[in-house]
């Protein structure tokens, strides 16, 4: 089984790392794949799934009768931010000011504390890689200020084309620059399928995998 075989490789990387499996977190990333599949996981004991389309991510978590945690891990755009705290837990790509701003504004009322992760670039890139080191600070030092939003720590995506270990090693050093500064922001979404392992090595406490577990996406939707 496919996500047995996930389990394992998280594990042995844990391992081999000198840490321990229980560290990390598994979230399957369910993007185009029906509410079904998303049943099945939970009844393999699956507690954490990852959309990265708000409009996907809403209907299936009104669908999905069993209690998951739902990450939002795509690109998220300011005029979405409103529907997407609506079935959200976590949100992993929270990577410029005016995206901050828009959480701290609306998670207002909100019953649940909003778990949120500042995505970095790897690259120096902006966008849709996630912010620059040098905007790490006052991004986080916003969301911060609002008791309902848990600061919980980084994300980040290996840039294509480039070692992971090397950019997942810079990660490592980012993140204990970033922890110094709130120490309570301990979590790392780092390690797609194909360089958990990677990810493992340099700290990572949640891997976000799907191919490997569902299988190739499906191209509609």
């Amino acid at each position: 089984m496919r996500l047995d075989a996930v389990r394992a490789e998280i594990a042995t990387s844990a391992r081999a790392a000198g840490r321990q499996p229980e560290e990390i977190t598994l979230v399957v990333v369910t993007k185009n794949f029906p509410t079904s599949d998303v049943e099945h996981l939970a009844a393999l004991g699956v507690l954490d799934a990852g959309e990265n389309r708000e409009q996907e991510g809403s209907a299936k978590a009104s669908e999905v009768l069993a209690p998951m945690n739902w990450h939002f891990i795509g690109q998220l755009q300011r005029k979405k931010v409103k529907s997407v705290l609506e079935w959200a837990s976590v949100i992993h790509s929270v990577d410029r000011l005016e995206l901050a701003e828009e959480i701290v504004k609306r998670v207002v009322g909100r019953e649940q504390v909003l778990r949120v992760l500042v995505q970095v670039s790897l690259d120096g890139a902006q966008g849709r890689a996630g912010a620059r080191r040098s905007e790490l600070s006052e991004i986080a030092s916003l969301l911060a200020t609002s008791p309902m939003v848990y600061l919980a720590g980084l994300m980040a995506v290996a840039p294509l084309g480039q070692d992971p270990r090397a950019a997942f090693q810079n990660l490592q050093a980012i993140r204990a620059d970033f922890i110094r500064e709130f120490p309570g922001a301990l979590w790392c979404s780092a390690g797609m399928s194909g360089d958990l392992a990677a990810a493992i090595e340099f700290g990572a406490t949640h891997v976000r995998v799907g191919s490997s577990i569902l299988g190739s996406r499906p191209t509609f939707g």
